[in-house]
């Protein structure tokens, strides 16, 4: 079952168990579609890895599953970032 983390690691935009603004990669890093698009090139920077969109959670179950309630920031840090960015965003993720 997914955690369905609360906010984007970037720019920690609120992204609650409804919001159809939030994607995840392979290890359930959480971003919001702004940052996947126009800061990581979809390239996730924990992983390397593309992104999906991230499925919404039926209200009906947010009681018995409910979603995670810490928060992960972690902002982009450019320094080691950039070359994994740069290597794999030309690189479809099913290839990388």
């Amino acid at each position: 079952m997914l955690e369905l983390r609360s906010h984007c690691e970037n720019c920690a935009k609120p992204l609650p168990p409804t919001s159809t603004d939030a994607m995840i990669c392979t290890f359930e890093c959480t971003f919001c579609s702004d940052c996947v698009t126009t800061v990581l090139e979809n390239v996730c920077p924990n992983c390397g890895g593309g992104f999906e969109k991230r499925p919404v959670r039926p209200a009906q179950l947010l009681s018995k599953y409910p979603a995670q309630n810490e928060s992960i920031i972690k902002p982009i840090d450019w320094s080691s970032f950039e070359t994994l960015q740069n290597h794999n965003k030309a690189i479809p993720p099913e290839s990388r």
